[in-house]
């Protein structure tokens, strides 16, 4: 927890092959995240995992490594089972909280209105992921929900881009982190093993994060 919230950004990404994700994930680290969430997306998407979080332990020993689209108690287990240190959902689950609290390991649920961030709260979620970000609201909805509940962590995920005038919106409305996809993976640079460009994204963005957050 205390990562994510200093990090203040969490990459997320799916691929179907382990070398990708391990590459993709080291360019992440290198440029100064410390925390990486793999998406339940795929076909065997817990084999990937499996080797991935593996190779993080030899070659990205202080990155912390989650997964995510998680709907379910059983997928929670499961990957929880192979040391998964955090879970986030699309939606919220209460079945999913207490598989995780049971095993004191962060869970992310995905919520759209104030009264699921509360119930998702009452659960034990320390940190609530508004999804997707973009559709309920935007900055102004955290910045709506800060105002009567100040004690609300938020992990805007949809709708953030890797650009200071879109990080400083989300932060300075009081967001206390986000999660970002595909634009911090452009396919042409995957595509062609620049590793390096997704390094400089993940490097720029933590630095307009630290510039603008509260």
């Amino acid at each position: 927890m205390n990562t994510l919230i200093r990090t203040g950004m969490v990459p997320i990404y799916y691929h179907r092959d382990p070398e990708i994700v391990q590459n993709v994930m080291k360019a992440c680290y290198d440029g100064g995240v410390r925390v990486f969430e793999f998406t339940n997306r795929g076909d065997f998407a817990q084999e990937v995992f499996a080797e991935i979080i593996r190779f993080a332990a030899r070659e990205c020993p202080e990155l912390i490594v989650g997964t995510g689209s998680v709907v379910d108690a059983g997928t929670a287990a499961l990957y929880l089972q192979m040391g998964a240190a955090f879970v986030v959902g699309p939606l919220f689950s209460p079945e999913v909280a207490k598989v995780c609290n049971r095993r004191l390991v962060p869970y992310i649920p995905g919520c759209g209105s104030v009264t699921e961030i509360g119930f998702a709260q009452e659960a034990g979620c320390d940190i609530c992921k508004i999804f997707p970000a973009g559709s309920v609201g935007g900055p102004s909805f955290v910045k709506n929900v800060m105002a009567p509940m100040p004690w609300t962590m938020i992990m805007a995920t949809g709708a953030v881009e890797p650009t200071e005038e879109n990080l400083a919106a989300w932060f300075e409305a009081g967001t206390t982190c986000v999660g970002m996809g595909s634009l911090l993976f452009p396919k042409k640079a995957v595509d062609a093993g620049d590793w390096k460009t997704i390094a400089e994204l993940c490097g720029n963005a933590l630095s307009h994060i630290r510039k603008h957050r509260k």
